[in-house]
This record gives structure tokens, C-alpha cells and sequence, in this order.
């Protein structure tokens, strides 16, 4: 008889293809990736995002487990990079907490944009024919300008043409 298939999540494919590339690449994994907003916490999780880890070139010198703590490098946004510098201490005593060994031994803070730009939606165009008599007829009996405005927008949104209506 054959074994039922555990059906696998999204997340977990995806992790065992990304923590090999980030592994290499930037020394960090995707569980601290996914965990930063706890290990930063709620002062610094929405205005820093670790980029990579840098591990010191192996000389001989490692303590007894064979490994030397790195530097983190952490992108920080704006003026939150002073009071990062100043948590730092902090910070690495999470970090460090999280991997549960000495991973890091010093913060490097480089100041950079980390959310994503939010992007406009662009202005609808000016309702034409059918579409503008209609609307025009539909907010007949407002007197409200401002509650107008804010129907004319709406409508204009919804009434432009290539928009899926719903019978």
C-alpha cells in the first residue's frame, strides 16, 4: 500500500530553493529573513531590512567550535540609522539569540530606502457620451458638493470604459 502524500507548502519549496542562493550569496537564511520583525523589533522592524552577512576569512584563529562571529549589514531608512546605531548592542544579542551561537559579532548600518515605493494609481480619464450623461443624471439630486465630488470620482472610475461591470 502506498504512503498518503503530505501535500508540501508554497513556502517551503520556495524556502529549500532560496536559503542555498542566500546562504552563498549574502550568508543570511530565509527564517531570518522571515523572522526579522521579531528580532528587530517593533522600534526598527519597519525601517531596517538585513542584507548579508560577512564571516571573516578562516586563518586558524577560530574559537573551539571553528567559527568566528561576522558583521550584519543592515539597511536602514533615513535618520532611524543613529538610533540603530545606538541599539545595536541589543540588536546583536537577538540576533545571536536567534541563530543560538555567537553569528555576529558587529552591525554594519548602511542608510537606504528599504520599503518598497508605493506606486500611484494614475487620475481616470474624463467620462465621454453615454457614460457622462448617465453619471451626470445619477448625481442629480446631490447638494452636498463635496459628496458630489466624491461621487463623480467613483463613478468616473467605474464607468470608464474596458472596466468588468456585473449584470
Amino acid at each position: 500500500m502506498a504512503k498518503p502524500r503530505v501535500p508540501l507548502q508554497i513556502a517551503e519549496i520556495a524556502n529549500g530553493i532560496m536559503d542555498p542562493v542566500l546562504a552563498r550569496r549574502a550568508g543570511i537564511t530565509t527564517a531570518l529573513l522571515g523572522s526579522w520583525d521579531e528580532i528587530a523589533g517593533e522600534d526598527f522592524a519597519d525601517c531596517t531590512r538585513p542584507e548579508k552577512i560577512a564571516w571573516p576569512r578562516r586563518d586558524g584563529s577560530e574559537g573551539p567550535s571553528g567559527h568566528q562571529p561576522g558583521t550584519l549589514t543592515i539597511a536602514c531608512e533615513g535618520a532611524r540609522a543613529l538610533f540603530l546605531s545606538h541599539a545595536q548592542g541589543e540588536l546583536i544579542d537577538r540576533i545571536n539569540g536567534f541563530f543560538g551561537f555567537p553569528a555576529v559579532r558587529q552591525v554594519r548600518i548602511v542608510q537606504k530606502p528599504v520599503s518598497a515605493p508605493v506606486k500611484s494609481r494614475r487620475k481616470p480619464l474624463p467620462l465621454r457620451g453615454d457614460a457622462a450623461r448617465r453619471l451626470h443624471d445619477m448625481m442629480d439630486g446631490i447638494e452636498n458638493e463635496a459628496l458630489k465630488k466624491a461621487v463623480e470620482r467613483l463613478g468616473t472610475a467605474v464607468l470608464q470604459p474596458g472596466t468588468r461591470r456585473r449584470p
